[in-house]
């Protein structure tokens, strides 16, 4: 195969969500367009002794097709590898791709990213250790459980043949999806990629950032007004769930079809702190958003919104705020989806960008839900706050920060050819 001496034009064909504020775009618009909060209060979690935080984002309900998802499918499949393909069979079937040859060839690959696998299934074998016994693992009891669950059963639902690239790298595993997929194409080597990021809810989750005192507790009992990232009165995140799938492709691919195009992958780009795990390190993030704009050929001014990260974690709001502020300075509008519902964490890079892409085809921004105060140890921003707004966007930035200083910054460009 020779590759190409440019790099290719990448766009996105294709899109869908399960979200906390609906598993179409439909509700989702309407949940956003009010304001609504998808945060609530988990009864569930009252069993669990010395667990502070009991908010949490759990997704919207969803229907799978009976005679496509058949006990035989999706056997290998735990909740979040069923989200997964579920949202990847839609955005399939949005971009006119379903039943298309080029996605059962080696044109078609799959990056797509989770923090882990179903946690369930990872009781199945610590179960192990605690009892001495093997009872209740199972065949399917590593597939489900494996980082990489979710890419290898969309590979093998819908007959991939290119390359896998599973990007299980916690907040990023979306943003890193997309990235991958987008660098993949641009490369030559896949004409068609199935790209995004899962996260499945469960107390575990929010148990972690407990111990690390980055939970929401102080609104328990009044579940939609947390999180409040960047506001003042801050106390931590709120775990969500979810996934999105995004459709990508070669762009003279998709014209040669005649596709209905979303936006163009205009830049991407990525690196690490390399100084602490959980401690986000400003100066790397303003180079990731620095990166994606030299990938675009763009300057800060040409950005019409930046779409951020958000988790109104003490340290990652004031680190991101600073990093922001570094390359943008205080004009751009920013906001984040955090506020509406919570940190659907390896999703959260993937549902962020799809509805960055709508808000900008339609021409309107979202406010940071629940910030009221901004947080003077933060930077001087230009925050949405209040209500939504229409806001005329041709090109915008989403940036996504994780564990272990990763840091991911994409550019979408919208086409009016």
């Amino acid at each position: 195969m020779k590759l190409p001496a440019q790099p290719r034009r990448v766009v996105v064909t294709g899109m869908a969500a399960i979200s906390p504020l609906g598993a179409d775009w439909a509700s989702v618009r309407e949940a956003l367009m009010n304001n609504r909060s998808a945060i609530r209060h988990m009864t569930d979690w009252d069993k669990y002794e010395d667990l502070n935080t009991r908010v949490a984002a759990p997704a919207a309900p969803f229907e799978v097709e009976a005679d496509v998802f058949t006990r035989k499918r999706t056997r290998s499949m735990g909740r979040i590898a069923l989200m997964s393909v579920k949202t990847a069979r839609d955005a399939l079937i949005d971009a006119g791709l379903l039943d298309d040859p080029v996605i059962a060839s080696s044109r078609t690959g799959v990056a797509f990213g989770s923090s882990a696998g179903q946690p369930k299934a990872v009781a199945e074998l610590a179960q192990m250790v605690l009892s001495n016994s093997c009872r209740g693992i199972t065949a399917t009891t590593y597939v489900r459980m494996m980082a990489h669950t979710a890419p290898v059963n969309i590979g093998v639902f819908f007959h991939c043949k290119g390359r896998i690239c599973t990007t299980s790298s916690a907040c990023t595993s979306g943003s890193q999806g997309i990235g991958s997929a987008y660098e993949t194409i641009a490369s030559g080597r896949a004409d068609v990629m199935i790209a995004g990021g899962a996260e499945e809810l469960d107390a575990t989750d929010a148990a972690i950032f407990d111990t690390l005192f980055a939970t929401s507790t102080n609104w328990n009992d009044d579940p939609t007004h947390t999180p409040k990232p960047f506001d003042r009165d801050r106390d931590g995140l709120v775990v969500g769930e979810g996934a999105g799938a995004l459709i990508l492709e070669e762009y003279e691919h998709a014209r040669a079809r005649g596709a209905r195009i979303y936006a163009e992958i205009a830049g991407y780009g990525t690196n690490s702190d390399g100084s602490h795990i959980t401690s986000p390190e400003s100066g790397q993030m303003a180079e990731a958003m620095r990166l994606a704009l030299a990938d675009a050929g763009m300057e800060p001014a040409e950005v019409d919104l930046v779409n951020g990260h958000g988790t109104a974690t003490d340290r990652g709001d004031v680190a991101e705020s600073h990093a922001t502020f570094s390359v943008f300075g205080g004009a751009t509008p920013y906001t984040t989806y955090k506020g509406h519902m919570g940190h659907t964490l390896g999703a959260c890079g993937a549902l962020e960008a799809i509805f960055a892409i709508h808000g900008m085809l339609e021409g309107f921004v979202t406010p940071v839900l629940n910030l009221e105060n901004p947080d003077p140890a933060c930077a001087p921003l230009n925050y949405v706050m209040g209500s939504p707004r229409a806001l005329e966007q041709r090109v915008v930035m989403s940036n996504n920060f994780a564990f272990g200083g990763i840091n991911t910054s994409l550019i979408f460009r919208r086409l009016d050819d």
